[in-house]
């Protein structure tokens, strides 16, 4: 008996691509009607036509989203889409909608479509709940793979906590996250507000899943490609691999002690479940436990520090500290990306121009969204942020929820005259150092700081 082999065929960019089904791919759409499918939350149109899905944008309705009755863990999935200039969309994936939670309103992971300058699609974006996590600012090859204006070919793998897309065969994104391992996948109409966009759509055919024997289907790993990683104490093996360690074990005080000690601050600082917490003292600076410092001087590195803050709090991560400066009141000295509640602490309106506010180097240059004009991307109070510093001989980078907000070169001329107009001007070689420790601030404010990982170059 001849073993009978199905093969689907269909175009992408004039290029013929043929799906077995020996291959383990199986039609997620079938291009005739949606039995298989809901819709959820808004009430933009869907319909079908020629095979395709058609979401046609609304006025004044929330996202709207077609979401599959089945739920998915582990899959890969592939589809085309053409969206139309203006219009933001999206497929969401181990996606939730339950009565309980939000009054059912659907968060969960999103693979980013969009038109727009700021080019992040391919990004993933966490609907309704921790919002990106891989925005496309540290991947140009993949900030320029989707072509507005035509249809566009998109693969999501989702395998335990890797997740990895890839727009017309450019990988975008390199997350691992282990938030949620399984839910619905929906294929998104964005709410608008603006009239000229109503009846804009966005399409998608060949839309088409594998759910068992990826491992032997995934593609490789672009090199170029960052890795962003949100498990908590853990390093991954590509970590591993390119030299990173945590500064905190997540449980003690080893590699720590206090900036004006020699022993870790006996009180005013609390760890518990993998969070190192300073706690409230009214809001003096360094009047409690005090600032904290590792016991390691480092010169060129690449520093990761999940933080929150509570409402109205004032912290900071210092770098290039010499501890033996500043032995009397206040905190230890050295460059500072500040963390802090911009809307309800009043160092937000000091300084000049907002460079006090977060991610800023403090009192010298403003945070600010360096590649677009949509803000630098904090998540907010009582949410956890990232801050990412980068440090290669004189250049510096701050990063702020891997969006890079501050640049400059610490032995330019340039550098050196905003010292001089500084609260530091007093203070010699200022930021200069050939090397320094890394400090968590005691301001007197409750901030946790988690996840706190360096690597050196």
């Amino acid at each position: 008996m001849r073993k009978c082999r199905i093969l689907l065929v269909f175009v992408v960019f004039g290029l013929t691509t043929t799906i077995s089904a020996q291959d383990n791919w199986e039609v997620l759409f079938n291009g005739k009607d949606l039995k298989n499918f809901e819709q959820l939350n808004g009430n933009a149109k869907y319909e079908i036509r020629n095979n395709e899905l058609i979401g046609t944008s609304k006025l004044n309705t929330p996202n709207s989203f077609m979401a599959t009755k089945k739920k998915y863990g582990d899959f890969i999935l592939e589809f085309d889409v053409f969206v139309e200039n203006g219009l933001n969309s999206g497929v969401q994936f181990r996606s939730i909608s339950s009565p309980s939670i939000m009054k059912g309103r659907v968060h969960g992971y999103q693979c980013e479509i969009e038109t727009s300058s700021r080019k992040w699609s391919g990004g993933i974006y966490d609907e309704a709940r921790n919002g990106w996590l891989y925005p496309l600012t540290r991947n140009t090859k993949g900030q320029n793979a989707f072509v507005p204006g035509q249809w566009n070919h998109y693969r999501i793998e989702a395998i335990g906590s890797v997740i990895r897309t890839w727009v017309n065969n450019v990988q975008c994104a390199n997350l691992i996250d282990d938030t949620t391992a399984e839910g619905f996948i929906a294929f998104q109409v964005h709410g608008i507000g603006d009239k000229s966009l109503e009846g804009k759509t966005v399409r998608w055919k060949n839309i088409n899943i594998q759910t068992v024997d990826l491992k032997k289907s995934m593609k490789p790993v672009d090199v170029d490609v960052p890795e962003i990683s949100y498990l908590d104490n853990q390093l991954t093996t590509n970590e591993l691999r390119t030299g990173w360690r945590f500064l905190w074990d997540g449980k003690s005080t080893e590699g720590w002690r206090g900036a004006k000690l020699d022993a870790f601050p006996s009180k005013g600082w609390e760890m518990k479940d993998g969070v190192l917490t300073v706690l409230s003292s009214g809001g003096e600076e360094s009047n409690n436990g005090g600032d904290i410092v590792t016991t390691d001087s480092f010169s060129d590195f690449e520093l990761s520090i999940d933080f929150k803050i509570t409402e109205g709090a004032n912290s900071g991560v210092k770098y290039f500290v010499d501890s033996e400066l500043n032995k009397g009141k206040g905190s230890a000295i050295g460059l500072e990306f500040q963390v802090l509640d911009d809307e309800k602490h009043p160092d937000a309106k000091k300084g000049k121009n907002g460079n006090r506010t977060v991610g800023s180097l403090y009192d010298l240059i403003r945070a600010e969204n360096t590649s677009s004009s949509r803000g630098k991307n904090f998540k907010g109070v009582g949410d956890w942020n990232n801050a990412r510093i980068v440090v290669k001989g004189g250049h510096v980078e701050h990063w702020l929820n891997q969006v890079k907000v501050v640049e400059f070169d610490r032995f330019s001329q340039m550098f050196k005259a905003l010292v001089e107009k500084s609260k530091y001007e007093d203070w010699e070689n200022f930021g200069r150092l050939p090397q320094g420790l890394i400090l968590l601030q005691d301001h007197g404010d409750e901030v946790s700081f988690k996840n706190i990982k360096i690597r050196e170059f």
